[in-house]
């Protein structure tokens, strides 16, 4: 079990330090809990919440990998009406597949570029 965690910290300390390089750009956080995906658009200099969108308020039944992708396309919807364009891709310590990858893939076709 230690293995596991000391995994997840390292490889979360390894992401968060390529997104410091680009931090003059807002950045897409994500969780995913076992029912539900939270994600936020974070303007790190100033510390706020520019737009978030999750699967409850949403009203997505069942959680997949296509209901991943539709919430991608409505936070960047979201971020558009904002005039944000441009963002970094924060996944914490999730590997880049499943519902994280087609989030992603959803926000890039709504028209985020990261």
């Amino acid at each position: 079990m230690n293995k596991y965690l000391s995994n997840k910290k390292r490889r979360i300390k390894r992401i968060r330090a390529k997104i410091k390089k680009v931090a003059k750009f807002p950045k897409i956080t994500i969780f995913r809990s076992n029912k539900n995906l939270y994600a936020q658009v974070i303007d790190d200099t100033k510390g706020i919440t520019l737009v978030s969108v999750n699967s409850i308020t949403e009203k997505v039944t069942k959680l997949n990998i296509e209901s991943a992708k539709n919430l991608g396309k409505i936070l960047a919807q979201k971020a558009g009406k904002k005039k944000i364009k441009s963002v970094v891709f924060d996944r914490g310590s999730y590997k880049y597949h499943g519902k994280v990858k087609s989030f992603a893939e959803g926000a890039r076709e709504g028209g985020l570029k990261f």
